[in-house]
Formats: structure tokens, sequence, C-alpha cells
């Protein structure tokens, strides 16, 4: 699971690493490309997450009743204090440097877009978010509210697994179809991904499906690219980010394999450990660091080998901030001290 969390929070540093470096990158050249495609690779990084929390917190909910107040006050738990310690920087940046600000200027726009983040809205509304990825914050805590929810209402405990995984299996299809057809939030059919992982494995008599994970991956990755390549967006390509997750994460999460050993790397373990703060915060930390860099080296659109230099550098420099709040606040406040 950490291993995992650590891959998809790496994927999403992609996405920011590229945005940023672009200005110094030479067009039509090698790296260029190569750089336009980890950016096409780095977006589905948010995905993996849904899949993931899916799996957890159904998984988590299946297995015994709780009570609702006790279930949701753990995951306000989880989310908040990170989330609030995050947003009060960007407060704190946005009245320093106005001029980056995302809040409205007038008083009373200003109090209803932040009552909007702080109620995490952004994402499933079309609000901008503050934090620029807690858009994703919103589909969590909307599948946090819907499977408790769904799983006392209609009673799944008591049904057969084969039903459980059958129902499960309508309803991603109907989260494909209904956006293809009407459009809507198709990202959402990724949480059913992480629950059908959950009940496949719960049934303990699948087959193991090892080296199906990586390649799974693999040729999602490769078909995701490929597909953004040539513009073709939305439903086909969650569709496949569908299957290949759930492979992988079936692989993974099956027994002590290749693909369990890849994902047990102590290094991507020990990030994923911090996914949380490391997502939160390190978007901000790379603009301020490109903000500073471009100060002394403005961007020419002709250095290409900036983008080479500054990867490794820049990774390590977006640990500190979240290694802080980690340490400061994550873990205290949300883990228990437990990482």
């Amino acid at each position: 699971m950490e291993g995992l969390r650590g891959f998809a929070v790496f994927l999403v540093f992609l996405v920011h690493y590229v945005t940023l470096v672009e200005p110094w990158l030479s067009p039509n050249t090698w790296t260029s490309s190569t750089a336009e495609v980890l950016r096409r690779l780095g977006n589905v990084g948010v995905d993996l997450f849904f899949v993931l929390s899916g799996y957890l917190i159904y998984g988590t909910l299946i297995a015994k009743p709780r009570p609702f107040r006790q279930y949701f006050g753990r995951r306000i738990q989880r989310i908040y204090p990170t989330f609030l310690a995050v947003f009060a920087i960007y407060l704190v940046l946005s009245w320093i440097a106005p001029a980056y600000s995302k809040i409205p200027t007038g008083q009373a726009e200003a109090i209803i877009y932040l009552i909007q983040n702080v109620l995490l809205l952004p994402g499933l509304f079309p609000i901008p978010p503050l934090i620029t990825v807690a858009w994703s914050l919103s589909y969590e805590m909307f599948y946090y509210l819907v499977i408790p929810l769904l799983i006392v209402v209609l009673g799944l405990r008591s049904w057969p697994r084969f039903l459980r995984f059958l129902l499960f299996a309508v309803i991603g299809a109907t989260l494909f179809i209904y956006p293809a057809l009407y459009g809507g939030h198709v990202r959402l059919a990724m949480f059913v991904a992480g629950i059908l992982v959950y009940e496949a494995l719960d049934s303990k008599a699948g087959p193991a499906l090892d080296l199906t994970g990586l390649a799974a991956l693999a040729i999602g990755l490769i078909a995701v690219s490929v597909l953004k390549r040539y513009e073709v967006s939305g439903v086909p390509h969650f569709v496949i980010l569908f299957v290949a997750y759930f492979l992988l994460c079936y692989s993974c999460f099956w027994g002590k394999g290749t693909a369990s050993k890849v994902f047990c790397w102590t290094p991507l373990r020990w990030l994923g450990n911090m996914s949380y703060s490391y997502f939160l915060i390190h978007g901000l930390t790379l603009r301020i660091a490109y903000e500073g860099l471009a100060s002394i080296r403005p961007p020419l659109a002709q250095e290409t080998w900036i983008f080479w230099l500054m990867l490794l550098p820049m990774f390590l420099l977006s640990l500190i901030p979240a290694v802080i709040i980690f340490v400061t606040i994550e873990k205290p406040c949300s883990l228990g001290g437990k990482s």
C-alpha cells in the first residue's frame, strides 16, 4: 500500500515538475518530447490514489459494522489537520504576494471562496481550488460519505461475495456509460476498481496474476499516453486505467510475488508514508523554487539541459517541506504517532 502511494505521488510530482520547467525547454527536441510524455503519465497518479482509497475504506467498512460518527470522525481527522496547515500557508502567501493569489478581491466573494475550499467543494463542483491538487479531496469526501450509506441501505454485509462483486461491476460500468453519454465525473469509477480488488482478493480463490499486474501497468500507461497524444480523453482513458490499476493492485496485494516486491522498495514506501503531506505541499515548493530560478536565469526556451540537471535536486528539495509537515502535523494529529 505505501509503495503504491509513493509511486502515485511521484507521478503527480512529474506533472508539476514538467509544467514548471517547460519555459526553459527547447521545443521540438527529444527532451521536450520526453517531458510531455512524463506530463501525460503523471496525470494518472491521482487516479491510483482513488483506487487505493476504494480498496482500503470499503474493506474497513464491509468487514464489520462501525458507528458512522466514529468512522467519519476518523476520516475528518485524517484529512483536515494537514490540509488546514497547508491551507494556512497558501493564505499567508496570498497575502504576501497578491499577484499570485487566487482569492477574489471582493470581501464577500473572498469569504465564500475560502469557505468553499475549507468544505472541500472544488473538484466535484466547478470551483478553482486554492491548493491546486486539493480538487481530489472532494472526490475522496464524496466516496467517504456514499460508501457506508450504500453498505447499510443495501445490507451488503449479508450478500454473497459474488453478488457484491457483480453489483459493483455494474456500478462501475454505469459510471463509465453515463458520463460517456451525458458527461459527469467519470473519475469516481476508480474507487470502484479498488472495491473490486478487495472483493476479488477476499475470495481467496483467484489466481496470483503476479507479473500480469506489472505488465498491465506498463501497457496501461503507454496506452493512456498515446491516447492523450492524439487528444483522446474521457471515458476510454479511464477504462484503461480502471483495468490496469485493478490488475496492478490485485497482483501487489495478493502475495509476495514480483509486483509486491517492487512496490515494497523501502524508499518508495517511505515516500508513500508521507504521500498526503507531500501531495499537498510539493507543488507550492516547486513553484517557489522555479520562481527563484527564473530570477537568476530567466527562461529562454533553449536550455534543455536544465530539465535533466534539475530533476533530482527539485525532487529532493520538494521533500523538505513535506517531511516537516508530516512530522509536525500529519503524523501526530492524523496518524496518532504511527506512520
